[in-house]
């Protein structure tokens, strides 16, 4: 597991383009027919794959086949074959009892294209309906990009720029300008960098749209990454392009745990102790990832108090607005700043007081630093009415013995052995 992966689009993508290249870096065809099967759906399509040829690359091509025979319709209860509609399709993949990240996965992509399609008809998103085939299809291309996303143990995806495409799309509404209506509405949802390679027809469909901007952490420039395999998956059509898109795979790089950060600054000389606690307070609940004062003297051998809000530079605004409204200061200072920060992770673990959270940091593949969260030891101790210490130090040696942790020196202050 731990893997990232890289979407690379030059000619764009749609949702049998990622199912391509998924089973090209790996994932077993049969694998993906199999876990679709809980979809109940099986007897609406066929799923096959061949390797095709474009300028000369071979990439897999994944071929959906709808069935056309009429008689199932025991799965649309109240429509004729017309559609099916958001609420059918997320009772569908609830009850497929799939793993709990590809259903987790399946659903937002599902939400968030609905979001996208009602926004442009102007409705809610229960009402967006899709049309028979585009539900079928939609179901196996969506669910089963998840399914191999899970397979091939990607737990972070990132995206390339995406092409414009251009000319017009025949859809269920009559003829329409590419991007399709809903395709712009996700980019600008997500704020997806575009650009237009020349090629004047639809490039990336609402399924390849909806799939990559929920699920891509990021759009732009390849992440820092050790790259361990290409899964080229193939688009339908010849274009002046090979038209392949291109899934790097691989294990985050050394630089993986850099991160941009805001520091703000200010000192306050004129202002009660408890204003201060309470924008502390706010600062928090608004996002900040750290708040600290340090006691400084000021001009005239003044007691002052300096602030500083460490914040993700997207926070920038609302917590200097707080710090304003809350506090005195008639200036903030700025800085960007890189952190490296390793990766987290709360696992649960059952003490003989009851279970707290052990928040378990990683470095690469290599387990650095585990710590049982405070609030849960606390809770156990007044329930108990034992010292925090014991609740804490029973946990921390439990957790040792169940995390392999030869490797690891723990930053607890005290080394386990002398408690």
């Amino acid at each position: 597991m731990n893997k990232i992966g890289y979407l690379d689009c030059p000619t764009g993508l749609a949702g049998d383009m990622c199912l391509g290249a998924l089973v090209d870096a790996g994932v077993p065809l049969e694998y993906l027919q199999e876990e679709l099967k809980s979809l109940q759906i099986e007897d609406e399509y066929q799923l096959h794959s061949e390797k095709v040829t474009h300028q000369g690359q071979v990439g897999t091509k994944v071929h959906v086949d709808l069935m056309h025979s009429h008689d199932h319709h025991h799965h649309h209860h109240d429509h004729p074959h017309g559609s099916r509609h958001l609420p059918e399709i997320v009772k569908m993949i609830e009850e497929a009892k799939l793993a709990p990240r590809v259903e987790e996965r399946s659903l937002a992509i599902f939400q968030r294209l609905a979001l996208a399609e009602a926004a442009v008809h102007g409705i809610e998103p229960e009402r967006v309906h899709f049309h028979e085939v585009g539900a079928t299809d939609a179901l196996v291309d969506i669910v089963g990009t998840c399914l191999g996303l899970e397979w091939l143990g990607i737990d972070r995806l990132f995206c390339s720029a995406l092409p414009t495409g251009g000319g017009t799309v025949k859809a269920a509404h009559g003829i329409l300008p590419v991007p399709a209506p809903a395709v712009l509405k996700l980019w600008e949802m997500a704020q997806v960098p575009v650009y237009s390679n020349g090629i004047k027809r639809e490039l990336v469909t609402p399924t390849g749209a909806a799939i990559s901007t929920t699920l891509a952490t990021s759009f732009g420039s390849v992440p820092s990454m050790q790259l361990e395999k290409v899964g080229l998956g193939a688009g339908s059509a010849q274009l002046p392009l090979p038209n392949l898109v291109r899934l790097w795979v691989g294990s985050p790089g050394e630089q993986e745990g850099l991160e941009q950060i805001a520091v703000l600054e200010t000192q306050i000389d004129d202002l009660s102790p408890q204003a201060i606690g309470y924008c502390c307070d706010r600062l928090f609940a608004a996002g900040a990832l750290d708040v600290f004062t340090q006691p400084i003297m000021m001009k005239k051998s003044r007691l002052g108090v300096l602030l500083t809000v460490i914040c993700p530079p997207a926070q920038i605004t609302t917590c200097e607005t707080i710090v304003f409204q809350e506090t005195t200061t008639l200036g903030i200072r700025r800085t960007l700043q890189e952190r490296s920060i390793l990766r987290r992770e709360l696992r649960t673990l059952e003490t003989p007081y009851g279970s707290v959270q052990i928040k378990l940091a990683w470095r690469g593949d290599q387990l650095s630093n585990l710590q049982p969260e405070y609030e849960d030891c606390a809770q156990l101790a007044r329930q108990h009415n034992l010292p925090w210490r014991q609740i804490h130090q029973t946990a921390l040696e439990l957790a040792l013995q169940q995390f392999d942790l030869s490797t690891i020196n723990i930053h607890s202050g005290k080394s386990v052995t002398h408690g």
